[in-house]
C-alpha cells in the first residue's frame, strides 16, 4: 500500500503536484493544497512523478 505525505511547512502551492497527479492531488477554494493519503496502488507511476515534480520536494511516498 502506497502512503503520500506532504510536509506542509515546505509546500508553496506550486501545483505541480496537481498537473501531475489530479486524482490524488488538487486545490481547495482557499487554493490551499488536499491530498489523499492512501490513494490506489496504480497511482503509483502518476504520484511519483508528482513528487519529482515538486520544486520544493514537499512530497514523500511510502510503500507500507
Amino acid at each position: 500500500m502506497m502512503r503520500v505525505r506532504v510536509d506542509m511547512t515546505l509546500c508553496e502551492t506550486h501545483a505541480q503536484c496537481v498537473f501531475a497527479a489530479p486524482e490524488v492531488f488538487t486545490l481547495n477554494e482557499d487554493d490551499e493544497l488536499v491530498y489523499d493519503a492512501t490513494p490506489d496502488d496504480a497511482m503509483s507511476p502518476a504520484v511519483e512523478q508528482a513528487a519529482r515534480a515538486c520544486p520544493v520536494q514537499a512530497i514523500t511516498v511510502d510503500w507500507v
